[in-house]
């Protein structure tokens, strides 16, 4: 698919990303009190700036960010390892797997044993010993300057939610079950906001894979 604006990708990415960044920064910065509900907000703001993270990889896997290459896969490596560690290559290998095998044994997203067991084969897949390595050090650098209590309550905790986030509303509900359907894929009923804020529009998940070259900021024109 062909944006109007060739560069528009690049704009949306860096959006994401710049969000991302100033809300992280001024959130380990802050010397909040608990008794403070803007507090809690700012968790699940926070959360949903990581997922847009990760969502921005996803583009990047797609090829949807950039026509070029060196462009487009700049974004995807920085966007997953600012996420969590991640490598880029080896979550692209992966994603492709579950576009090619979708709801089989082969299919790196699906575990048909409920939920958790589901969630766990999920993670088992994409974390490896040499991410929580990377994580672990950022960690302890990080500490050196920023306050315990923020990092892990706006640092771990949305990273870890995300993670929630993106496997309920972008696998989970929409692979669950059966269906009539080559791409063994459900979408949700038509509310833009609902699948902006659920998952940035990820849970029309039968039009990503009927459309994988649809950017996630175009995806809801399928619906």
């Amino acid at each position: 698919m062909k944006n109007v604006n060739p560069y528009s990708g690049v704009l949306v990415a860096l959006a994401v990303i710049t969000c991302w960044f100033i809300s992280l920064f001024f959130l380990l910065r802050w010397n909040f009190e608990w008794s403070n509900p803007l507090v809690y907000l700012m968790v699940f703001v926070q959360m949903h700036l990581y997922t847009g993270l990760f969502i921005t990889a996803h583009d990047a896997m797609h090829g949807t960010i950039s026509s070029n290459r060196t462009i487009n896969n700049f974004f995807g490596y920085l966007s997953v390892f600012l996420y969590a560690g991640f490598f880029y290559n080896r979550l692209y290998s992966k994603h492709h797997k579950h576009h090619s095998h979708v709801h089989t044994d082969a299919d790196p997203d699906f575990a048909p044993h409920g939920f958790w067991k589901w969630y766990l084969r999920f993670m088992m897949n994409y974390v490896t010993i040499i991410q929580l390595v990377i994580m672990a050090i950022a960690y302890n650098v990080l500490n050196i300057w920023v306050n315990e209590q923020n990092l892990l309550f706006f640092w771990v905790l949305p990273s870890l939610l995300s993670t929630f986030q993106l496997f309920y509303f972008g696998t989970y509900l929409p692979h669950k079950g059966e269906h009539d359907n080559e791409y063994h894929a459900s979408t949700l009923n038509k509310n833009h906001f609902v699948a902006f804020i659920t998952c940035y529009f990820f849970g029309y998940h039968l039009e990503h894979h009927q459309k994988p070259g649809m950017p996630w900021w175009q995806l809801y024109k399928t619906k």
